[in-house]
C-alpha cells in the first residue's frame, strides 16, 4: 500500500525525465493536480490531463519539457514535507529558493501554490516540494 502520493507522483515525474519520456502517468488526487498546476505555471512541464479509468480510478498523463539539448528543464524535484516528517514554514522563511531560480511548492489555506505567490499573500504553510 501506497501511503504518500506526492512523492510516488514525483518520482514518476522525475524517473520518466531520466529516461527522456515524453508522457509520465501519475495517480490521481487533488494535492497533485494542485502541484501540478503549479508546476505548469512555472513552465516545468508542457502540460497535463485527467484521465478517467476503469473502476473510477483516475489518471493523470504528464507532457514533460525539455530544453533544445533534450535534457529535462526540472533539474532536480525533491519531496520535503512527509508523512513520517510534516515541514512548515512561514511566509518570510519560503521567500527565495536556490537565488530565485527554484521554485517552493507549499500548500496553504488558499491552495497549493509556489513560493512567490505564498511570499505575496503573507502565508505560510506545509512545504510539499522544491523544484529546480
Amino acid at each position: 500500500m501506497m501511503n504518500d502520493i506526492i512523492a510516488d507522483a514525483l518520482t514518476r515525474i522525475r524517473n520518466a525525465a531520466m529516461r527522456r519520456l515524453e508522457v509520465a502517468t501519475l495517480l490521481h488526487s487533488n494535492t497533485v493536480v494542485g502541484v501540478l498546476n503549479v508546476l505548469l505555471q512555472k513552465e516545468y512541464i508542457a502540460g497535463f490531463k485527467v484521465i478517467d479509468g476503469q473502476n473510477n480510478k483516475k489518471t493523470i498523463q504528464v507532457e514533460l519539457k525539455y530544453d533544445d539539448n533534450e535534457k529535462s528543464v526540472i533539474n532536480e524535484i525533491t519531496r520535503v514535507s512527509k508523512p513520517g516528517r510534516r515541514v512548515y514554514k512561514s511566509a518570510s522563511e519560503i521567500k527565495n529558493f536556490k537565488n530565485g531560480y527554484g521554485t517552493i511548492i507549499v500548500s496553504t489555506n488558499k491552495g497549493v501554490i509556489a513560493n512567490d505567490e505564498a511570499y505575496a499573500a503573507n502565508v505560510g504553510g506545509e512545504v510539499l516540494c522544491t523544484v529546480w
